[in-house]
């Protein structure tokens, strides 16, 4: 089990520095952005994370707004993950969590 929520929160943690790390680029690059081949990166990591945030979100949500939803989103299940995995620690011993 605690495998599984270190995999989880692992993930959530690369796709969160990909979106923060995408809004960035989109800040440094300006309106060039789109020729920049890291933003491009970019949004090819961050797209199934747009479309699962364009899933749960309400359609009164604008599109440019889904990055914003897409990291409050993975910001909670890193919250959760982490929280979990301190539960987790903490029953079972924490000399058992080390490495």
């Amino acid at each position: 089990m605690l495998l599984l929520v270190e995999i989880l929160k692992l993930l959530a943690e690369i796709a969160l520095l990909c979106l923060l790390g995408q809004g960035v680029l989109a800040l440094l690059a300006g309106p060039k952005r789109e020729q920049n081949p890291f933003y491009q990166l970019f949004q090819v990591l961050t797209r199934p994370l747009l479309r699962g945030a364009r899933l749960v979100s309400p359609k009164l949500v604008l599109d440019r707004h889904l990055p914003v939803v897409a990291f409050l989103l993975l910001s909670f299940v890193w919250l959760v993950a982490t929280i979990t995995k301190i539960d987790i620690c903490v029953r079972i011993g924490v000399d058992l969590c080390k490495g």
